[in-house]
């Protein structure tokens, strides 16, 4: 690794020596160019073929994958390099790909600009496709000279028209459109299928659902919850926090309508423990990943925990957590299934969970990894609280 740096500082000190000597700035002309709009209406000129690619940030390599164009990127963030986890849905495929490119940045979803710019200099991709925040994106095109998209997506509900826009910005770039359209239309069916297995139940006759410890920005204890909960609101749930939404994403949602912009708001937050207790939920979800803390939390407060009649009835299952430097979409999915296996059983009784999620994975990476997102500590089951 050591000599791969020097190497790569070298040519880069040779490549902006050249620059500075040289005076001399190359453009392309205008036949061998075409404009991209990005999810902040951001006008990138880009090459009109697109050979060589980076992707950063939030979503990035997993819109890669999800388009079958890893092939294309020329280097990869630190996460994906150094380990496989099934916490990134596209690991378990392609880690063993990932990990023989150059470093380009440490990975994350935070939006701003962790990338590594000399590193990209060297490696000279035609464009970077990143998950960064507006000025973010500014910032890198101007510190490397090369077109940056931004394809940032925060969920907001269950695989929204955010994700839509996003995923087909990424297509257009890298001239993937094609495959693009078949993913998108196997999540329609998928969506409508939830959907229409759960539109006839009414109200008064759902379970009350909680889904806490949710993963989102970091690991969280039991009192994290979710509004606009993706999985609940792929199969019509009663989600108890959904009375908080418009006081937690109200304003968000409204920018982002207003602008066209991508959504930023914050779905995850914290609530009152005398809120949960208040809500009193038929059946909880919690984060397998998390569990550490809730067990920690229920040593110290037994009471508040034995106290909810879900606990005291043992309907407390695991959910595991999507978010992982943005959404993974293929998680989205299977959970959206499990909620409705668990949440309305006699509408979901002919899915068998492993068979469904095996063919989502194919359908979305190419390959059936169930049994490792569960060995990596995502699975599927109940759970109780204190063990």
């Amino acid at each position: 690794m050591k000599t791969m740096q020097k190497s790569l500082a070298l040519l880069l000190a040779v490549l902006l020596l050249a620059a500075v000597f040289s005076g001399v700035t190359v453009s392309a002309s205008a036949e061998d160019t075409r404009t991209v709009v990005d999810v902040w209406n951001r006008e990138v000129e880009i090459p009109n073929e697109v050979r060589t690619i980076v992707c950063l940030g939030s979503m990035g390599p997993r819109f890669a994958a999800y388009l079958d164009a890893v092939d294309m990127m020329v280097g990869a963030e630190d996460l994906d390099i150094n380990n496989m986890s099934a916490r990134f849905d596209y690991s378990p495929v392609y880690h063993d790909q990932l990990k023989e490119l150059p470093p380009v940045g440490p990975g994350g979803g935070s939006g701003e600009n962790n990338a590594y710019a000399e590193q990209i200099i060297v490696l000279q991709p035609d464009v970077i496709i990143a998950g960064f925040n507006e000025d973010d994106c500014n910032e890198l095109q101007s510190q490397t000279g090369i077109p940056v998209v931004s394809i940032r997506y925060r969920t907001k509900g269950f695989i929204d028209e955010g994700f839509y826009r996003s995923m087909r910005i990424f297509a257009e770039v890298i001239g993937a459109e094609e495959r693009c359209e078949e993913v998108l239309s196997y999540i329609d069916a998928c969506k409508a299928d939830l959907a229409e297995r759960t539109a006839a139940v009414e109200n008064t006759d759902k379970e009350r659902a909680y889904t806490g410890a949710v993963t989102f920005n970091g690991r969280h204890g039991f009192a994290f919850t979710y509004v606009n909960f993706p999985p609940f609101d792929a199969v019509n749930a009663y989600n108890v926090a959904d009375e908080l939404v418009e006081e937690q994403t109200g304003e968000a949602a409204k920018t982002a309508e207003t602008t066209g912009k991508a959504y930023i708001g914050n779905d995850g937050f914290e609530v009152d423990l005398e809120q949960i207790i208040a809500w009193d939920p038929d059946i909880i979800f919690l984060d397998p990943a998390n569990m550490d803390l809730v067990n920690d939390e229920y040593a110290t407060n037994p009471g508040f925990f034995d106290s909810l009649r879900a606990i005291q009835e043992g309907r407390v299952y695991t959910m595991p957590g999507t978010n992982a430097a943005g959404p993974n979409i293929t998680y989205l999915l299977i959970n959206a299934y499990y909620a409705g296996i668990v949440l309305y059983p006699e509408q979901f009784s002919d899915i068998t969970l492993e068979t469904k999620a095996a063919e989502i994975m194919e359908t979305m990476l190419g390959q059936d990894f169930f049994q490792q997102m569960q060995d990596g500590g995502l699975y599927y089951g109940t759970i109780t609280i204190g063990e």
